[in-house]
């Protein structure tokens, strides 16, 4: 076969997705077998039979799984509407709002992008302590409902690519600057609003540290934080383990689904990486 410079292209690219894939194709295949045959054949031999045993003994068992779904879904839909609505003010304001310093004070609150995540958990956990909200819902939610520096950085970039000429019109029609942002300039960012909900979910989807720290027990437990626990709770069941991760990444694919028209146009508009 004559090896050319894209045919080459396509086998490192297809190397590389099958690399990519594989973890979750055998995470599938043994979230759906029996535990007998995934301790007596090999990891990758297809479900025989193939059986939901495993997913109905995590929603319904001891694990209390699907209270762990729940819960992260609740928190995360929470800081979702919280990031986004703090964010588009805040990057609005510092796009479109003419004020003193606001130049100085944008590059200021992005460099905190600079600061590890992990030097926060402590002082974040004494304050959660303080005011009473360890081992609480609203401890998971609370530290990360506020507009992050990225988030507002994303959305700035954004907000000033749209044309100064029809913000100019809607204030010539009497329009007040809540008005602009929300009939204008929000319908007109709908691309880049998708993407941040993508990441936003994502990452507090996935977060794993914070929830370990401030809760106990498994009242207020995440989908991370369960999944960890299955490993010792059930003595390695790999299949309720396997089960487990197979669960956690529905939501996730569903989201992608639904917003991955919008997320492709803001990386063809924003040049996004």
């Amino acid at each position: 076969m004559r090896w050319t410079r894209p045919t080459a292209v396509y086998h490192v690219l297809v190397a590389g997705a099958v690399f990519t894939l594989a973890p979750f194709l055998l995470s599938v295949l043994t979230a759906f077998k029996p535990r007998q045959q995934f301790a007596r054949e090999s990891a990758l031999a297809w479900p025989d039979p193939f059986t939901l045993d495993n997913i109905v003994a995590l929603i319904t068992g001891p694990a209390q799984f699907g209270r762990a779904i729940l819960v992260t879904l609740l928190a995360a839909t929470l800081i979702l509407i919280g990031q986004l609505i703090s964010s588009i003010l805040a990057a609005y304001a510092f796009a479109r709002v003419d004020f003193p310093g606001r130049n100085a004070l944008f590059w200021v609150y992005l460099s905190t992008l600079m600061i590890p995540p992990v030097v926060l958990v402590v002082p974040l956990y004494l304050m959660m302590t303080e005011a009473g909200l360890r081992n609480s819902f609203w401890s998971l939610v609370l530290p990360f409902a506020f507009a992050s520096p990225y988030a507002i950085f994303l959305l700035r970039e954004y907000f000033r690519g749209i044309p100064q000429e029809l913000i100019d019109a809607a204030r010539l029609d009497g329009a007040s600057t809540l008005d602009v942002l929300v009939e204008i300039v929000v319908p007109l960012s709908r691309p880049i609003i998708a993407t941040l909900t993508l990441i936003t979910i994502v990452s507090h989807w996935n977060s794993f540290m914070w929830p370990l720290v401030v809760t106990s027990g498994s009242e207020w437990r995440v989908v991370t934080v369960a999944t960890a626990s299955l490993q010792s709770q059930f003595n390695g069941n790999w299949t309720l383990v396997m089960a487990a991760t197979t669960l956690a990444l529905v939501p996730l694919l569903v989201l992608f689904l639904v917003f991955q028209r919008q997320f492709v146009r803001s990386i063809t508009f924003s040049g996004l990486k």
